[in-house]
């Protein structure tokens, strides 16, 4: 990246990062120590995991972009960023960090190649997750997810610090009661009681099967609300799929968020676990429209005109201000100064949502990156600048459980 001054305004609430904590590097240079970590160190847990299926080199441009931007920000403090894959060769291959064949680690479909299904790609990422925090440690992000906020101090103050009751780090979607914890930003040290028995259950849920259709109805999740409930789904040529079960396809998607939900909300007593317990006393949850999602808050979920908005341009000195370079400013001025992260939204909700800003930023090369713009405004903050406090957790209160009993058993 070369060094650039765009002299874009710095919101309320951030501030400059002295260049000597960046790695201001070319891209071509971060690209290949991305391409070659450095091994594993057993004395940190501060690695940053993503994967994508074919490997980094493969990735589209706008989320190559998003993962130098960690790498950037966060690699001078001591944090190794990996995205890992299942590419033949590859140094980066899964399989040389985890044993692909251990039916303790990966369902079968995993181990044979044979998930299939629309979203096969997400759910074979969503098999890697638990996996790699439980043997090693850090975060486990999405490689839509963009960072804005303190990551390295908010780490240093709950899970880093042995003094912290605080042992899980992750978006927060539920609120107070409700547990909703967003599986695109996951944060733990090895061997989290957690996510080891959200892993297990998970395991337990794949048994035998291929892809994720049909388990918003297992009974091993019995009483965990489904999720959606609040949108149709309408495709050209098919009928319209209704609010119920738009959310159980939804459920089926997520339905490793539906795991988590269910754990949290456990109290299995053999297996010595009390869920509701175990989160008041010991998750950190971001609350997540504000945290990882204002963006589609503030533009109504309308892809088309986030887009737009984020590809004005700024106005020049001496130039009035238009009423929608006017919107667009307050959009990444709130973002930057209210929110943790922004999650790039893909998957499923475009069954929902014909556009999102992601599908738009993919389907326009380059688009999210033009100097002078909104969202090279948004892209230079999230290197350059830092915000100056860490946000809250969601005060949790203790709720009644889903489910009282063994995790893996029928009640």
């Amino acid at each position: 990246m070369a060094s650039l001054n765009p002299n874009y305004p710095i919101p309320p609430g951030l501030h400059p990062i002295p260049p000597s904590q960046l790695d201001l590097r070319p891209d071509a240079e971060v690209d290949q120590t991305l391409l070659n970590p450095p091994p594993i160190s057993p004395h940190s847990e501060k690695n940053i995991w993503f994967f994508w299926h074919a490997g980094y080199p493969s990735m589209h441009p706008y989320t190559q972009r998003n993962i130098r931007a960690w790498h950037r920000r966060f690699s001078p403090a001591g944090w190794v960023i990996r995205v890992l894959d299942r590419a033949p060769s590859s140094p980066l291959n899964i399989a040389n960090f985890l044993d692909v064949a251990d039916p303790l680690t990966f369902p079968a479909a995993f181990c044979d190649g044979t998930i299939g299904g629309a979203y096969a790609p997400q759910h074979t990422s969503d098999l890697v997750r638990w996996p790699l925090l439980l043997r090693y440690g850090g975060v486990y992000a999405d490689v839509g997810l963009l960072h804005i906020g303190d990551l390295d101090r908010l780490w240093r103050t709950t899970i880093g610090d042995p003094a912290s009751r605080f042992e899980v780090l992750s978006y927060d979607g539920g609120g107070s009661v409700g547990r909703g914890l967003a599986n695109y930003f996951l944060a733990s040290s090895r061997g989290n009681a957690l996510f080891a028995r959200c892993h297990a259950l998970l395991l337990k849920l794949w048994e035998g099967r291929t892809s994720t259709e049909g388990l918003h109805a297992s009974p091993l999740l019995k009483g965990v609300p489904h999720l959606g409930g609040h949108f149709s789904i309408e495709e050209e040529g098919k009928p319209t799929i209704g609010p119920a079960e738009a959310g159980r396809m939804l459920t089926d998607y997520i339905i490793q968020g539906q795991v988590m939900t269910m754990v949290m909300g456990l109290v299995d007593e053999e297996g010595g676990w009390d869920g509701p317990r175990y989160v008041e006393e010991h998750v950190f949850g971001i609350e997540f429209m504000v945290g990882a999602q204002l963006i589609n808050e503030l533009t109504a979920w309308d892809g088309q005109l986030a887009f737009r908005l984020m590809s004005l341009k700024l106005p020049k000195e001496g130039e009035a201000e238009s009423e929608e370079q006017k919107r667009a400013r307050e959009i990444v001025e709130t973002i930057l100064s209210k929110s943790f992260g922004f999650k790039l939204a893909h998957g499923m909700i475009l069954k929902a949502y014909k556009y999102t800003l992601g599908s738009l930023w993919r389907e326009n090369e380059g688009s999210d990156d033009v100097p002078g713009t909104y969202a090279h405004w948004l892209r230079y903050a999230m290197v350059y600048w830092n915000q100056d406090e860490i946000p809250p957790t969601v005060e949790y209160k203790r709720n009644e459980p889903y489910k009282v009993g063994p995790l893996l058993r029928e009640v």
